[in-house]
């Protein structure tokens, strides 16, 4: 792979993996980072990669970003941070600085990574209208979907975690039985990067996901089994809404109530592949829940710091 490839949100938890890969496969990176002084921007410098510090709401702070670059990754969400009714607004700021900036820098393509589903959730509604912004204002535009991305810093996965190992019992929302067809972070990783070489994917829309579709209360289920632990008995409270959920789980467990939102929302309609084709002809076999659960619960590092020194999990 010898493509010169821009990388946004590469301090969070998918862009850093993907900087990484893209690298480990041959592509000069580049990475966008909104400081030089975090931890995470100074990592990625003492591993070796290329730093624009820039700001996709400081539209100034991106020239240059793009010079030389074959192919961007936009990897940037508001999930959780600021006011809620603003996001929306801030999201489509910054994709369209991003976009023009592209388009005006000469880079051939935008790889976007987005949520599945749409529904009643603001967060995913937002999303998708990113990739519309991203196609319409810059260059061509591969757009994946996906539902919850499984890995040991993801969000989602802390959440199910800390809901099953801290509590005895769960009040049972509906949005539990709602259906969502989790994938692998690594699996993840694997689409993007392979859209590079595959030319049929460049303007196309691709929905991605595990082999296994499930309800959130399954997933609980499964992690409860994963961790060695009693399955948590529900609570059938059906009229509880998304927004005091999240205020719940703000509550109980150390996620954020701002980014637990997003996250229920994201839940209270089915976020599911519904056309399985494009994701079909990269050829990639997706590992299913449980195995995507057991490699997120060995290298979770809060779990690491947890077990005794000298002990193995297996």
């Amino acid at each position: 792979m010898s493509q010169r490839v821009l990388v946004t949100g590469a301090t969070g938890f998918v862009g850093g993996r993907l900087a990484r890969e893209l690298a480990a496969e041959g592509a000069e990176v580049r990475c966008l980072v909104r400081s030089r002084s975090g931890d995470g921007a100074r990592a990625l410098e003492r591993e070796g990669f290329s730093l624009h510090q820039g700001d996709v709401l400081d539209p100034g702070s991106l020239r240059g970003a793009g010079t030389g670059i074959d192919a961007a990754y936009y990897l940037i969400h508001s999930m959780g941070r600021g006011n809620p009714g603003e996001f929306a607004a801030r999201e489509r700021a910054g994709a369209i600085a991003f976009a023009q900036m592209a388009r005006a820098e000469g880079i051939e393509r935008v790889i976007y990574l987005g949520g599945l589903g749409e529904g009643h959730s603001r967060h995913l509604r937002s999303r998708h209208e990113t990739a519309l912004v991203l196609r319409e204002h810059g260059p061509a535009l591969t757009y994946f979907r996906a539902g919850m991305v499984v890995g040991p810093e993801s969000e989602s996965y802390r959440t199910l975690r800390y809901l099953v190992q801290r509590l005895p019992a769960m009040i049972a929302p509906a949005w539990l039985r709602n259906k969502t067809q989790p994938i692998h972070v690594d699996d993840t990783l694997a689409f993007l990067v392979a859209s590079l070489a595959l030319e049929s994917s460049t303007g196309r829309e691709i929905q991605i996901g595990g082999p296994d579709v499930l309800s959130y209360g399954e997933m609980l289920d499964r992690m409860a089994v994963i961790l060695g632990i009693p399955r948590r008995p529900r609570l059938p409270v059906p009229l509880i809404t998304p927004w005091l959920s999240s205020l719940w789980i703000g509550l109980v467990t150390p996620v954020d109530a701002g980014v637990a939102r997003p996250l229920i929302e994201g839940l209270a309609s089915p976020t599911v592949v519904t056309d399985a084709e494009p994701m079909r002809e990269f050829g990639i076999a997706t590992i299913g829940f449980d195995e995507a659960l057991r490699r997120a619960v060995a290298a979770d590092p809060e779990l690491s710091r947890a077990r005794p020194a000298g002990r193995a999990r297996g």
